[in-house]
């Protein structure tokens, strides 16, 4: 243990979960279209994950990047290592390799050979009206 007790919890919690995602807001909500994008493609994969908002606290993303070397979010680690951010996670998907990494024998059937959006179709933004 360091004298950094939030640099020891996430790399404990790396450590801990075998397929763990830091992202913008949660897996139900989350809250930029990198991180949904990133969400989309492990749930089309049916893919068990844990996942930490990086935030509730400006520090978790500081000392992330500090232990990973990654300057963006989000960031999926398999097996304790790094596998990157959004766009290598799409591209891994696509090319049928993020199965392998996350240890899925076989994608399953209905999931889309594109990696996932993360949006829903014909719903781009949500926008609140406060003009009235």
């Amino acid at each position: 243990m360091s004298d950094n007790p939030l640099r020891d919890a996430i790399d404990e919690a790396i450590k801990e979960n075998d397929v763990i995602l830091f992202m913008k807001g949660t897996p139900e909500a989350p809250a930029c279209g990198f991180s949904a994008r990133t969400v989309a493609a492990l749930e089309a994969l049916k893919a068990p994950f844990a996942a930490v908002d990086i935030l509730p606290d400006p520090r978790i993303r500081q000392e992330l990047s500090g232990l990973s070397g990654w300057p963006t979010i989000p960031q999926l680690f398999v097996h304790g290592e790094l596998v990157g951010g959004a766009d290598i996670v799409a591209e891994l998907y696509e090319t049928g390799e993020l199965a392998d990494v996350l240890g899925i024998d076989e994608a399953p059937q209905d999931a889309p050979s594109e990696a996932p959006t993360g949006v829903a179709p014909g719903a781009p933004m949500d926008i609140e009206n406060r003009l009235n």
